[in-house]
């Protein structure tokens, strides 16, 4: 064990010699450090005994601590590098979803994290860059490589929860990497923002409502709204339609989703539907089967069903600024008293479905849902209609001698 000497000086005062044998064994080599108060002896000899006997690193003998260089990081090991190469080499996901992760990281995760490495350590990414980075989205607040003139607004809770999954993401990759670069995930413990907002989400039109929205349409826009509000397809999917994905003739008209609409870089461009549940065959309904014949009438089999005016299958912009915005305007003049986005005539026909007693489980088909709790936690609620309906079905099951008929 490291022990103190204390001297007396010619001049009356007094110093403090740590002396301990280098490595603790009786044969090692003896090592002594002086020091002129009894406080800082005390402390550099409770260190040498903390390291096993042995000179804590960064001392130098007779001068003390030293700061060591910041570890040179490796320019594979940047975050920017790192998180690019990440992105690329992931599996199983779509150009498009490759391309909005590689939006994510430029906008919203290297202006806070450029610069820093991804190892584990001094000027590496830590708990405390991570949380900061959460409140500057949740403050609308620019990270430190942003430009200094730009703006930006407050995230809602659930984009900081994406951007810091995909963050997540990226740096688990660094704990399972051979050899690994950090023994933990510093992600982990971040405590993110609940979702406060009052508006809801989606929003629900009633068929009345939605005929008023639907009598503000232009003329050239009343079948495709009349198809997604009937169908429940997405837009993705529904404007990549074309007339060899429809069955119109038969005693079972069928619609058939096999491929939708993708953002990439630059564009958009074809491939398969979001999951593969939702690859799926839909019933068709009277009013949409005539809808559709209207459409496909004198159309190849490879042609879309639905094109804008100038040619070409809509897209999701243009037709939002060029015809739904107006419509919506129209509408409230109207009356209507909610605004909906294009992807609330999906909810809407889920609502309908539900009005009418439909399963979940069938709901969950048509619409594509990979599984039913993404069913159920966007549709749940509005089962409260049907409120009616279980108490019937419960006093007719406790009541013995009702009718098996009723």
């Amino acid at each position: 064990m490291a022990s103190i000497k204390t001297r007396a000086r010619a001049n009356g005062e007094f110093s403090y010699t740590v002396v301990w044998r280098e490595g603790g064994k009786r044969d090692d080599p003896e090592r002594g450090e002086t020091f002129d108060d009894e406080t800082s002896a005390k402390r550099f000899c409770d260190l040498v005994n903390g390291h096993g006997q042995r000179t804590p690193p960064g001392w130098v003998k007779g001068v003390g601590f030293v700061e060591e260089p910041e570890p040179e990081v490796a320019p594979t090991e940047l975050f920017e590098a790192y998180a690019s190469r990440y992105i690329d080499l992931l599996t199983g996901i779509q150009s498009g979803t490759r391309s909005n992760y590689r939006k994510m990281l430029e906008r919203h995760l290297e202006p806070w994290f450029a610069g820093l490495s991804v190892r584990q350590g001094p000027g590496g990414i830590g708990q405390d860059e991570i949380k900061q980075w959460v409140n500057d989205l949740e403050a609308g607040r620019p990270g430190p490589h942003h430009p200094p003139t730009i703006k930006r607004k407050p995230f809602a809770a659930k984009t900081i929860r994406n951007l810091h999954g995909l963050l997540y993401g990226i740096l688990q990759a660094t704990v399972t990497a051979e050899p690994p670069l950090r023994s933990t995930n510093p992600c982990v413990h971040t405590r993110l923002p609940e979702d406060s907002s009052i508006a809801d989400e989606q929003v629900f039109l009633e068929r009345e409502e939605y005929v008023i929205l639907r009598s503000c349409m232009d003329s050239d826009s009343v079948d495709l709204i009349d198809a997604l509000a009937g169908t429940g397809l997405r837009w993705s999917e529904l404007t990549a339609l074309q007339p060899r994905d429809l069955t119109l003739h038969g005693a079972r008209p069928t619609l058939r989703v096999q491929r939708a609409w993708k953002r990439i870089d630059g564009g958009k461009e074809m491939g398969p539907p979001k999951t593969k549940k939702s690859r799926r065959t839909i019933v068709l309904s009277p009013y949409l089967v005539e809808l559709f014949k209207r459409r496909c009438k004198g159309k190849d089999p490879q042609d879309h069903v639905f094109t804008a005016p100038e040619g070409g299958p809509w897209d999701s912009g243009g037709f939002y600024h060029a015809r739904w915005k107006p419509a919506l305007d129209t509408a409230a003049k109207a009356g209507l008293t909610k605004r909906p986005r294009i992807h609330d005539l999906r909810h809407s026909h889920a609502s309908w479905l539900i009005a009418r007693k439909v399963p979940l489980p069938a709901i969950q088909a048509r619409l594509g849902h990979e599984s039913i709790t993404t069913t159920v936690d966007r549709y749940g609620h509005l089962l409260a209609e049907l409120d009616a309906d279980i108490i019937a079905a419960v006093e007719w099951s406790m009541t013995p001698a009702a009718s098996l008929a009723a």
